[in-house]
């Protein structure tokens, strides 16, 4: 586990989408887009929302949407060159910001060369041997995809020749600058392939930090088989909006003591929202609760993540069709000066949170507690590890101020730009912060 990981705070970037890039590969002998550019313009306001740490989607050479990947070795020409990438290294980590990539290693585009090749030589050739293959209505052995996503072709994770072109890779983009991964879909894969691929990797880079994309299963069990560092933690996503959404705090009180169990295996990586689900401002209906599911992130065990634009109150409904993703990975103006000016006040309050966790930076281990439960009111307790510092969270989704029945320490933090006319009551539609 990486010491380093235990102050990060991700701002993750989809960045095809993020910078504009065209939604599918360049033609063959077309000029480089040198757009990577675009992020390093973004880097102070990182710095500024308190955050350490760049969270990367895919930008390697793909086909469309990089997730259908064709080498894994080159920057996407839609988005730059391996000069690009030096420079976004040397502008990030000389701000203090942490790259973590995103590895799609369960599976290729169909215009890969390995996948080109197995086709032409057959199942049971070299090339044909890193996918896997079953049987068509006719008994034709046909290639294995994702999900019923026919542009996506499943590795066969049981090839030593697999294992080790992965441990090449990411070796080669750390050695390159970054410093942790996100293997993407990572539930679809074996566990015995991480232990696979991992231990070459740590050994010339010990201090990486690697996490699986989990949505179902059991994630300390799979981050225990598979030596990987953390998971996503999609329950407490879940959890978050769906119970501030609906007045039910009952479910994310369940779900907090599933987290506190968690948190006490591994670091989740935490979220309440990413480049693959409805945008939080979309998902939750009355705008007097967006920040609520920030204020229980960043004062909740894991290494949060804030999805861009999450912090401006994007909105962005994901759906279930070809282009469905598009609205949840707009494109961002040149520099932050471009963004609208209703979004800075939910900027300011993300930047309030964080501050508050790194004032308290034993909050990554925080011990969970539910005080208080009802539908529209939930006071949870943070506590250190060592049990010797407590902060106390009170959300209230009600139209009347909530007077928590719990003893109270100094109010920290409320949401909304004006104080409370009560230190003792949280506002309605609000939520505050105290000492414990």
């Amino acid at each position: 586990m990486s010491a380093w990981a235990d102050h990060a705070i991700w701002w993750h970037i989809y960045p095809l989408g993020f910078t504009g890039a065209p939604p599918a590969a360049l033609p063959p002998g077309a000029s480089v887009a040198h757009r990577l550019d675009h992020l390093t313009a973004w880097l102070d306001y990182v710095v500024e929302l308190g955050a350490n740490g760049l969270l990367l989607g895919p930008i390697f050479a793909s086909e469309t949407h990089g997730y259908d990947t064709t080498d894994y070795l080159r920057i996407d020409p839609r988005l730059g060159d391996d000069a690009d990438w030096d420079a976004l290294v040397l502008a990030a980590h000389g701000r203090g910001l942490r790259l973590m990539l995103d590895g799609v290693f369960n599976h290729v585009g169909r215009s890969h060369p390995r996948f080109v090749a197995a086709l032409a030589d057959g199942p049971d050739s070299a090339a044909g041997r890193w996918f896997h293959w079953h049987p068509d209505e006719s008994g034709t052995l046909v290639p294995q995809v994702f999900e019923g996503h026919d542009a996506l072709v499943t590795l066969n994770h049981t090839n030593p020749e697999v294992a080790a072109h992965v441990a090449h890779v990411m070796g080669h983009w750390l050695d390159r600058g970054a410093d942790a991964w996100r293997l993407d879909a990572a539930y679809a894969v074996p566990a015995d392939f991480w232990r696979q691929v991992l231990p070459a990797v740590r050994a010339t880079h010990p201090d990486v930090w690697v996490v699986g994309e989990m949505i179902h299963g059991d994630y300390a069990e799979y981050v225990a088989a598979a030596g990987i560092d953390s998971v996503t933690q999609y329950e407490l996503w879940k959890a978050l909006w769906s119970s501030v959404l609906d007045g039910n705090f009952f479910e994310l009180a369940w779900a907090l003591e599933r987290h506190d169990a968690f948190a006490a295996a591994f670091l989740p990586l935490t979220f309440v929202g990413n480049h693959d689900v409805t945008r939080i401002a979309s998902r939750i209906t009355d705008p007097r609760h967006i920040t609520h599911t920030a204020a229980v992130l960043f004062l909740v065990a894991g290494a949060p993540a804030v999805y861009s634009g999450d912090e401006q109150g994007y909105r962005g409904i994901k759906e279930e069709r070809f282009g469905g993703d598009d609205a949840i990975r707009l494109t961002f103006p040149a520099t932050p000066a471009g963004l609208a000016p209703e979004g800075w006040s939910v900027y300011r309050e993300h930047q309030r949170l964080i501050a508050l966790r790194r004032n308290h930076p034993w909050l990554t281990h925080a011990r969970t507690t539910v005080l208080h439960v009802a539908n529209d009111q939930l006071v949870l307790a943070a506590d250190s590890p060592t049990g010797d510092d407590r902060l106390v969270l009170a959300l209230n989704l009600g139209d009347e101020p909530f007077a928590p029945p719990v003893a109270l320490g100094g109010r920290l933090l409320t949401s909304g730009d004006d104080p409370p006319e009560s230190a003792d009551r949280v506002p309605a539609h609000g939520w505050a912060v105290h000492r414990g």
